[in-house]
């Protein structure tokens, strides 16, 4: 990673290796692309600039962008959309939140997005989310639609690896075996929700508990956000 010169329009991209070899076949075609502001700090944008409003962005444009690198879930996380002409609301993820369980426990994620297309409405839904949980070791199991994800002997070696699926709806399954939590009552990780058409994301916390506790999500059982399975 590091800074490109700002000086130019400068275009920096890295192909996986798939694309290296449609490069090397001829048969490279970039046909969707999308815009991200990550390096972006909008606060810098001054009005009041003593040269005058035409300088209002100067710092802004000035700031150095970094350079491509081709983990997905650490470049471009807020990408640039298209609303509808006079939306007067950005897209946000909602119908979920943090979650408490137990060992060997069921929990199914559903999120919604309100303002879809810029406007006053709610219960939406995207053509599909995107779902990451930062520590595959604490679930047996997360199934998007097209099967579990999580293969319990990829990582024989204990790392706390992400596991990512895509859907409209997710259901989880807690780990069973005590042995990863040690002294510990409980264990926490995150799981980030992702619209893929308008970009909109939300993170939120999952506790799993060693010892039965109720089961509950942190607002309690009637909330909205996943369907408590026992």
């Amino acid at each position: 990673m590091g800074y490109l010169d700002n000086s130019s329009i400068t275009v920096d991209a890295i192909l996986t290796k798939k694309g290296r070899e449609l490069l090397s076949q001829g048969n490279f075609n970039i046909t969707q692309f999308a815009l991200a502001d990550d390096e972006i700090d909008y606060s810098l944008y001054n009005i009041n600039h003593p040269d005058g409003s035409q300088f209002a962005g100067q710092a802004i444009e000035n700031m150095p962008l970094l350079e491509a690198f081709p983990d997905e879930k650490n470049i471009m996380i807020h990408k640039l959309i298209t609303l509808n002409r006079g939306a007067s609301k950005i897209p946000i993820i909602t119908n979920i939140e943090s979650i408490s369980k137990s060992r060997n426990k069921s929990i199914v994620i559903t999120p919604n997005t309100d303002y879809l297309q810029g406007t006053i409405t709610t219960g939406e839904t995207e053509s599909g989310y995107s779902l990451t949980i930062s520590d595959r070791r604490l679930f047996t199991y997360l199934d998007a639609g097209g099967g579990n994800v999580i293969n319990t002997n990829t990582y024989s070696d204990g790392a706390a690896v992400s596991a990512t699926a895509n859907g409209l709806s997710f259901t989880l399954t807690t780990l069973n075996n005590i042995a990863l939590f040690g002294t510990n009552s409980s264990l926490i990780t995150t799981a980030t929700i992702t619209g893929l058409d308008t970009g909109a994301r939300k993170s939120i916390i999952i506790t799993i508990n060693k010892e039965d506790t109720g089961n509950s999500g942190t607002t309690g059982e009637s909330q909205a956000g996943y369907s408590p399975t026992y």
